[in-house]
């Protein structure tokens, strides 16, 4: 590919998968800006999310009583495990007949998707090339820019961090009421009786609003911070394997240390992939528990 004018080709690279097949065809400029749309985040996260609720359902499907095979020890054991958490956590056992599988599956689907990120960072793009969907750097086709991790991608961790702030909201509603629920808006965590507390209420609404935007926000960054840092550094060591340029000395030296560096990089990426999606899911069922409680 061509760099752009006053870009060196490692940074054009680097810029290059950095952009989504969106449906503006370039590079978002702003943080926000809700004018684009991700096709690539939507069709890998919804991807994901299919084949872990069809991997759950066969497992449901194959259970059985007597000894369990592999597959179904496996579920199992992640299944106890999030029960377990679930248990701890959230103490209303009818909420957790709900809390628990949204745990499950939350853990299950952020997981497959972090995977993503272990697919070299240029297969997808040369699979685009040989089925002329991608085009070159001066026609360009259909998928030439794409990213196949939605976790690195803000809008997705965001919102998903956002459906755990509603959750959080029905459930204040339906475990304390309505009314209960708005009152303690205004009346904690700095709770006073007559004219302090009215005096107090303001305070109290703006460090619960602050609270819950700042949980939300922690929630989503967290994930695509550790993802997106990652992604970024799968091009750098990308970048090595880029530079051959021939049998000599340096070309070697760089690629022996492509396949070094990426192997190391990827064993330890493994934790951090499960290490994140266990995070956010225990996150959730906290922010879930804490809706069932009160101030």
């Amino acid at each position: 590919m061509a760099a752009a004018e006053g870009v060196s080709p490692q940074q054009y690279y680097i810029q290059h998968h950095l952009v989504h097949f969106n449906n503006m065809g370039e590079a978002q400029g702003k943080i926000a800006d809700f004018s684009f749309i991700n096709y690539d985040s939507l069709f890998w996260a919804i991807a994901t999310g299919l084949i872990v609720i069809g991997v759950l359902y066969l497992a449901a499907r194959k259970a059985t009583s007597g000894v369990p095979g592999r597959f179904q020890a496996g579920v199992e054991m992640v299944v106890e495990m999030v029960a377990d958490q679930a248990k701890g956590i959230v103490h209303n056992e009818k909420s957790r007949l709900f809390v628990a599988p949204l745990a499950l599956t939350v853990f299950l689907w952020i997981a497959l998707m972090n995977t993503l990120d272990l697919v070299p960072v240029d297969l997808a793009g040369w699979l685009f090339q040989v089925f002329g969907l991608a085009g070159d750097s001066h026609n360009h086709g259909p998928l030439y820019y794409h990213r196949i991790l939605p976790t690195a991608d803000l809008n997705v961790p965001l919102g998903m961090s956002l459906c755990v702030l509603l959750l959080s909201f029905y459930y204040g509603i339906k475990v304390k009421g309505g009314g209960h629920f708005v009152k303690e808006l205004f009346t904690a965590p700095f709770h006073a009786h007559g004219i302090g507390a009215l005096l107090l209420a303001p305070a109290n609404f703006a460090l619960n609003i602050i609270e819950y935007g700042a949980k939300t926000v922690s929630l989503g960054m967290r994930l695509f911070g550790n993802m997106f840092a990652g992604e970024l550094v799968f091009m750098l060591i990308a970048l090595l394997g880029g530079a051959w340029t021939g049998f000599n000395a340096l070309s070697i030296g760089l690629g022996a240390g492509h396949i070094v560096a990426g192997t190391i990089w990827a064993v330890f990426h493994i934790m951090v992939i499960l290490l994140q999606a266990f995070i956010f899911m225990m996150l959730t069922l906290v922010y879930i528990g804490q809706a069932h409680e009160g101030h």
